[in-house]
């Protein structure tokens, strides 16, 4: 039987395979499109977060340097802050060593007792000096009002006149280290306060 001879059915049964072979090859861009898309995203997103890794890295590192640097600046201004108490006793032995001298007998010294007065003035005022070079300073206490965060009050002093709490005598001098206390003043303060102003009475309308 020739070809031209073939059952019309069994010609119509081939025919569909155009149109599958047409839709599979449209499918087949739409699926690299998706993949496309997918693999963007998953790349997008790693950035995202290696971006963020990176942020957390350089801001945790930033605060490292600038706590070393904070910590060296202060070992330079407090590193000496045992020693320089050390230092203070000293400091306040030659102030006791002065104080033991009324004026009239400093006036009055001649000789080897006046060089050593004045030896003992002048180590004593180097001393303070220096520890005013190193950030030491003195704080002033007397006349101010009491500060508990600079001064201890050993006792109390009745005084009307002055307000209640103003430092009045001190008892040991105390010193500052780069603005924080090294040691605190020992001093006494006032109790009572001033006296209240007198009220004139009113005068009688009749």
């Amino acid at each position: 039987m020739s070809e031209h001879s073939r059952d019309p059915a069994e010609q119509t049964d081939a025919m569909p395979d155009a149109p599958e072979m047409e839709n599979g090859a449209a499918a087949a861009p739409a699926d690299d499109a998706a993949l496309l898309a997918a693999e963007k995203e998953r790349l997008e997103a790693e950035v995202a977060s290696l971006k963020d890794k990176f942020l957390r890295a350089f801001a945790e590192a930033d605060n490292v340097r600038r706590r070393a640097e904070r910590e060296v600046a202060d070992a330079k201004v407090y590193g000496i802050t045992g020693f320089a108490r050390d230092v203070l006793n000293v400091a306040d032995d030659f102030e006791r060593a002065m104080g033991a001298i009324d004026a009239e007998a400093r006036d009055a010294a001649e000789g080897t007792l006046k060089t050593l007065i004045d030896g003992i003035e002048l180590t004593s005022r180097a001393l303070i000096q220096t520890l005013t070079k190193h950030g030491v300073a003195r704080i002033e206490a007397e006349g101010s009002k009491f500060d508990p965060n600079l001064h201890q009050a050993m006792f109390e002093v009745p005084n009307a006149e002055l307000p209640n709490g103003t430092v009045v005598q001190v008892i040991q001098p105390g010193y500052t280290i780069g603005g924080r206390v090294l040691r605190p003043a020992l001093v006494g303060v006032s109790k009572g306060g001033p006296k209240a102003a007198p009220t004139d009475a009113p005068a009688d309308p009749n």
